[in-house]
C-alpha cells in the first residue's frame, strides 16, 4: 500500500501530487483559506463516444480541487474523506483545457461542505458539491 500524500505538502510546493491529480490531469494553481483553484488538461482518452468528457471524471476533477480546499483548513493532526458527492452538468465538455475552483461553505468540527465549479472557454460545465468528513490522522 502506497503511503499517503500529504496534501499540505504538495500546497506548499514540497512534494509531488498524488497519483490520481497526475493520471486525470489536474494541476494545482492556487490554495488558500479555504478555497483552491485548478487547470484540469483533459486528454482525448476521458472522452466518451459521443466526443465528450465522461461525466465520472468531472466529478473526480471537481473532488481533488475540493480536497485541496478542505485540506488549507485542517491542522496537521488531521485528515478528511468524502461523505458523499453530487455533480451536476450544465454543458459537455471537450478535449482541452477547463478551470476548476473550489470553496468550503461551511467547516464544522466534522463535517465540512464544499462546493465547485468547472468550466471551459470561460462557460459554466459542471457544478459539484461535496459533505466532507473531518477527522484526527490514525
Amino acid at each position: 500500500m502506497k503511503p499517503m500524500t500529504n496534501l499540505h505538502a504538495v500546497i506548499a510546493g514540497q512534494s509531488a501530487p498524488p497519483p490520481c491529480d497526475e493520471t486525470l490531469g489536474v494541476r494545482l494553481a492556487e490554495a488558500r483559506d479555504g478555497y483552491a483553484k485548478g487547470v484540469w488538461t483533459i486528454h482525448e482518452s476521458l472522452l466518451n463516444g459521443n466526443g465528450v468528457i465522461m461525466g465520472g471524471f468531472v466529478g473526480a476533477a471537481a473532488d481533488i480541487l475540493m480536497a485541496y480546499a478542505v485540506t488549507t483548513l485542517l491542522r496537521d493532526d488531521q485528515m478528511h474523506a468524502s461523505i458523499n458527492l453530487q455533480t451536476t452538468f450544465h454543458r459537455p465538455a471537450a478535449a482541452g483545457e477547463a478551470e476548476i475552483e473550489a470553496r468550503v461553505e461551511k467547516f464544522g468540527k466534522t463535517v465540512a461542505y464544499v462546493t465547485a465549479i468547472v468550466r471551459q472557454n470561460g462557460k459554466e460545465v459542471a457544478s459539484a458539491t461535496s459533505s466532507v468528513l473531518i477527522m484526527d490522522k490514525p
